[in-house]
């Protein structure tokens, strides 16, 4: 393996642990305790200077409570060309993943799908319907099942998630397990703008500190987020700039 090669593979580690501890909100020091490894070697690791054996590897995966598989995987030429079939778009609400989602599936000429469409379909009732009546835990299993269905009637497609479908672990490892992924960023004041465009303010309505509770939110799911393959800042572009980039993020070796 190319050391330039090798080094990427390192770095991706690296970033994979980083971002389990934060989303389990584990510091360093704590993360050490648990695992057994040291902080320094855990900050090599981080760092993707750590060439750290797999023995190690694993305590650190056990602590971090996933599989050392999921720190480890390595995206051959052949498994980017697969993932590149089917995008997934993720994000908050005002990201623009519908909008630009449509376009850029004319631009492939690839089926658009709406997960939240896919989910109101599978329960047979609107989302606030769904909420309302089964709950948010019923919600999920309509999810993740309308999610497997989508996998199975589309080998290429562009799929506009649900903002929140990155909280739940199981449809969001196959999510990234099965499509290549992007994480569509705004600025909060951005979300909240396009939001209120859109007479949409789930689930801030009614709330003077709606931006406070957006920026939470955003802050929460950062972590998840970051677990995409790329990400994109759609901050101050216009649609056809956003299709643009994400072209030229797909034909990107």
């Amino acid at each position: 393996m190319p050391q330039q090669t090798e080094t990427a593979y390192l770095r991706s580690i690296g970033e994979r642990v980083r971002a389990l501890r934060a989303e389990r909100k584990f510091t360093r020091k704590r993360l050490a305790s648990s695992s057994g490894v040291s902080e320094r070697y855990l900050a090599q690791l981080e760092s993707g200077q750590g060439n750290i054996s797999v023995l190690l590897l694993r305590l650190v995966a056990h602590a971090l409570g996933t599989g050392v598989e999921d720190l480890v995987r390595e995206s051959t030429a052949a498994t980017a060309a697969r993932e590149r079939r089917r995008v997934a778009l993720v994000g908050l609400r005002g990201a623009g993943k519908s909008t630009i989602g449509t376009r850029l599936a004319e631009a492939l000429n690839a089926p658009f799908v709406e997960l939240d469409n896919e989910v109101e379909k599978e329960a047979g009732a609107k989302l606030g319907e769904i909420f309302a009546i089964y709950g948010q835990d019923a919600y999920r299993r309509f999810e993740q099942r309308a999610f497997k269905r989508v996998l199975k009637q589309h080998a290429r497609a562009v799929i506009a998630t649900g903002g929140s479908l990155v909280t739940e672990p199981d449809t969001f490892r196959e999510l990234l397990a099965t499509c290549y992924t992007v994480w569509l960023k705004a600025s909060p004041e951005e979300h909240m703008q396009r939001v209120v465009a859109q007479g949409d303010m789930r689930p801030m309505q009614g709330r003077a500190t709606s931006m406070d509770e957006l920026r939470r939110i955003l802050q929460e799911r950062t972590p998840l987020y970051a677990k995409a393959d790329a990400t994109l800042d759609t901050s101050g572009k216009t649609v056809r700039q956003c299709v643009a980039d994400l072209r030229r993020m797909l034909v990107a070796g």
